[in-house]
């Protein structure tokens, strides 16, 4: 049976409580601040998004600053620091996309990423373009007779490595990690988790960045990752 995005929504909410935590965070001894990747943030430019390492020590300070351990956000943001890369269209074109469709943790390499529920792998991939998700693997999910997808992008590539379509991940399992910039498609470590209604005949992607003018298409697709992960 299929729904939509708004339904997979509410059904995640009646079970969040049962979810495990998709990376380690104790919210009594640790901090995470909120990323903002709009236009609104002066504090980042093209020079610094162009260029991987700046991209990097300008995570890492932020992160510093705020003694924080992740910094998180994203879900359905209009981000300027795609035009880091032609993947995402550019200023030449009538729209470029920018509305980010998943949320980041943004952390320190080979961070663990834990199944939230249990799973089957859907399929894998190396998406190996200049801004892209780098290692990426999709998860299949069934609840109350619902299937749904999770992506988790940005991963290392030994991830991808000694796995198979239809292996089984059990809830709370690490079956990931968050990639260095040489694996995970030359981005600053983190993870793009991202949840889907219908994987559409994708294959080990799908996209994670679309056109502002379809937001509302975007939003009766995929589900709002906040839910599992409870920051």
């Amino acid at each position: 049976m299929k729904v939509n995005a708004s339904e997979l929504n509410s059904l995640l909410i009646k079970h969040a409580d049962s979810f495990n935590t998709v990376v380690d965070f104790d919210a009594e001894t640790e901090y995470f601040t909120a990323l903002d990747f709009t236009q609104s943030n002066t504090s980042i430019n093209l020079e610094i998004i162009t260029d991987t390492t700046l991209f990097c020590n300008y995570i890492d300070d932020l992160l510093k600053s705020k003694n924080a351990k992740f910094g998180i956000g994203g879900y359905m943001e209009n981000r300027t620091v795609y035009a880091r890369s032609e993947h995402f269209g550019n200023s030449n074109e009538e729209e470029p996309r920018r509305l980010h469709l998943g949320v980041d943790i943004w952390g320190a390499v080979n961070t663990p990423v834990y199944a939230f529920m249990n799973a089957k792998i859907h399929s894998f991939a190396f998406n190996n373009n200049f801004g892209d998700y780098g290692a990426t693997i999709i998860l299949e999910h069934e609840l109350e007779g619902i299937a749904f997808y999770s992506l988790y992008g940005h991963l290392s590539l030994e991830n991808i490595q000694n796995i198979a379509k239809g292996d089984e991940i059990k809830k709370g399992q690490q079956f990931c990690d968050f990639g260095n910039v040489e694996e995970n498609g030359s981005w600053p470590p983190h993870l793009h988790f991202q949840l889907m209604c219908d994987m559409e005949n994708n294959i080990g992607d799908y996209p994670g960045v679309g056109k502002l003018s379809e937001e509302q298409k975007w939003l009766d697709k995929i589900s709002n990752p906040n839910i599992v992960l409870k920051f």
